[in-house]
């Protein structure tokens, strides 16, 4: 029998994390022995998670190896300067005209001492460790994913030390080029540091990965050996399984997951509260399904229109919950940054989206990523934020087809993202 390699996972979300930014990992290490590597996870002891889901830690392998050390947050620090600044520790903060002056100043702070994110603290104690762990320890190859991109940093400094230790950077959102980041309100020198740091984490890593086609393109300009692969869906048993609904039952367009104000999709909101407005029967029949966290000044737009009676704001449910919500919902939207620089986003929830069998309605830049997965699995329809008329033809013909009883489609091509067949690729890449 042929022992497996040894591969080190260095990640900051883990379960009990919630969100998007622990599943890529997570089902990574579920999946890695099936292809010849037993993985090890170094976390820290006792981060500030922003959302926490107990039931994901049930999906961890009492084989997997957990190794752990403290890291220091500044983010009681930060939240003085407000309590919306508690979205920080989720990558989010206020924008426009619903910045105050203290969401400002923290902005500032947050992008020009805290580089590249608030988890640096962790760097030294982590590099202190696992130098020492490794000297002990033998092992094939280690991955530091991000962000944080302070995980990148480890990377460098073990990289540096280990020269022979394969280094994978894994990148589940890029650096420099996220949407975010020409708000974060940098000085030139900050700016400077950033896009450094991110140029040697390219040239020094032996394998770069984006989680989208366009980013690793923009990784490979940048001097990266990059590869993409996406983010996928666990299970396929459950897909296309048709929902029994009731007579009474309505007409459910759903979002899962985490909304702020950089992705609103105000057009739909428009288009929504239109509808409901004409048409009766839409307005008796419709339900806007909101699983997550909203941004607060969403909900409270949303509120004031003629959308109100409409919308089941259910909260941050454990990810099975979330799931059976998207199986128990007809239409399923999905929003990226309007900007043509974020056309390399693909969230993560598309693919659990895809594994439903249900329509999927989605926002953001011309000719995106994910609007080529949607056109190539004939699963849904992409839009700008503009076209008013063409969203709303859209909207009718989902509801004319779910009266009908057709809420089902049937997705081709998806079995390339699955979680299992995603692993068996980075095997290969390895």
């Amino acid at each position: 029998m042929i022992d497996n390699k040894k591969i080190l996972i260095i990640t900051y979300y883990w379960p009990p994390a919630g969100g998007p930014g622990v599943q890529r990992w997570l089902k990574f290490v579920k999946y890695l022995p099936e292809f010849g590597w037993k993985p090890t996870v170094f976390i820290p002891e006792n981060p500030s998670y922003p959302i926490i889901d107990k039931t994901l830690a049930k999906e961890v392998s009492t084989d997997v190896e957990i190794i752990k050390t403290k890291i220091w947050e500044p983010y009681q620090i930060a939240e003085f300067f407000g309590k919306d600044n508690k979205k920080f520790k989720a990558g989010q903060f206020d924008v426009g005209e619903n910045q105050s002056w203290k969401s400002k100043l923290s902005i500032w702070v947050r992008g020009n001492f805290f580089i590249p994110d608030a988890r640096v603290f962790w760097v030294k104690p982590s590099v202190k460790f696992l130098k020492k762990y490794l000297a002990e320890n033998h092992f094939d190859a280690f991955v530091t994913t991000g962000p944080p991109h302070s995980m990148h940093l480890i990377g460098l400094n073990l990289k540096k030390e280990f020269p022979n230790l394969k280094w994978v950077a894994d990148f589940r959102d890029p650096w420099t080029e996220i949407s975010y980041y020409k708000h974060l309100k940098l000085t030139k020198s900050a700016d400077e540091k950033h896009r450094n740091l991110e140029r040697e984490v390219f040239k020094t890593a032996d394998i770069t990965l984006a989680t989208s086609y366009s980013d690793a393109e923009n990784f490979r300009k940048k001097g990266a050996h990059a590869f993409c692969i996406t983010n996928g869906f666990d299970e396929v048993k459950q897909m296309f399984q048709a929902q029994q609904k009731s007579k009474d039952s309505k007409f459910t367009l759903s979002y899962i997951g985490v909304l702020e104000q950089l992705r609103n999709p105000e057009i739909l909101w428009k288009v929504l509260a239109e509808l409901m407005r004409e048409d009766e029967n839409f307005k008796n029949k419709f339900e806007l399904k909101f699983v997550g966290r909203i941004d607060g000044r969403i909900l409270e737009k949303i509120e004031r229109s003629a959308l109100k009676d409409a919308v089941k704001n259910l909260g941050y449910l454990s990810h099975s919950k979330a799931n059976k919500e998207m199986q128990q919902s007809d239409l399923l939207l999905i929003t990226n940054f309007p900007d043509a620089g974020s056309k390399g986003i693909i969230p993560g929830k598309i693919f659990e989206y895809l594994a439903t069998g249900k329509q999927i309605i989605s926002f953001g830049p011309p000719e995106s990523d994910v609007k080529k997965i949607l056109d190539e699995t004939a699963a849904g329809k992409h839009f700008i934020y503009d076209g008013f008329a063409e969203v709303k033809e859209f909207i009718l013909a989902q509801f004319e087809q779910w009266q009908q009883g057709n809420i089902l489609t049937k997705p081709q091509n998806i079995e390339q993202f699955s979680r299992r067949n995603l692993t068996k690729k980075l095997s290969e890449i390895l």
